[in-house]
């Protein structure tokens, strides 16, 4: 090895979905967390962190057209 480079595991937080969120058995909006502790700025769990998680991109790109279709008559 090159480089000694130390890592650390994190868990996520325990009222976090992204488990269920990547299996595909839960939507970004069905976690407790998600757009009101959980953004990408402050992210809880692994699906925030990047802008590739399934969380983050609903954040930027899903949530306003589900805000639009639930507001349809």
């Amino acid at each position: 090895m090159r480089f000694q480079v130390e890592t650390k595991s994190v868990a996520d937080n325990k009222a976090c979905e992204c488990g269920a969120i990547l299996r595909g058995l839960k939507r970004p909006q069905d976690c407790k967390l998600f757009a009101t502790v959980c953004t990408p700025e402050n992210p809880m769990g692994s699906c925030m962190v990047s802008s590739e998680g399934a969380c983050a991109a609903h954040y930027t790109y899903g949530r306003f057209r589900d805000a639009q279709v639930e507001a349809a008559p």
